[in-house]
């Protein structure tokens, strides 16, 4: 009967170098998916978690160098869509400018925030008012 030492020693071997033999082709297929344009499961070092190695969507290129090109948004900005909204009903909440606009409420926050600095709206508690009124 051989001693248990070397039996266990063989096995750990033979486990190392199977898992060895699976991470350099696990790396071979990643390679090849990233040659595809899919995308690789595995984070780069140095990225932090939820980042990707594209750009958004928005942005990004076409292969040509341009970026794509974007439709534009009818009925302005979201920024001029509440300030209307505002100017046509002085007073309302950023909660109810949101439901009208058809939009979240935490993102509207933003946009009025923005538009709070550049003058073009006041709020008041919890109401919002044009900015010439």
């Amino acid at each position: 009967m051989p001693p248990t030492n070397n039996v266990l020693d063989e096995a750990r071997q033979l486990v190392e170098r199977r898992l060895a033999d699976l991470d350099e082709e696990r790396k071979r297929l990643e390679r090849a998916l990233a040659e595809l344009g899919g995308k690789s499961s595995r984070r780069r070092p140095g990225r932090p978690r939820g980042s990707s190695k594209k750009a958004a969507s928005g942005s990004t290129s076409t292969g040509s160098g341009a970026p794509r090109r974007r439709r534009k948004r009818r009925g302005g900005t979201r920024g001029d869509q509440a300030v209307k909204l505002i100017e046509a009903q002085p007073g309302i909440s950023a909660s109810d400018v949101a439901k009208n606009m058809k939009i979240k409420p935490n993102y509207l926050y933003r946009v009025l925030g923005d538009l709070e600095k550049e003058g073009r709206v006041k709020k008041d508690g919890r109401q919002y008012y044009p900015a010439g009124g």
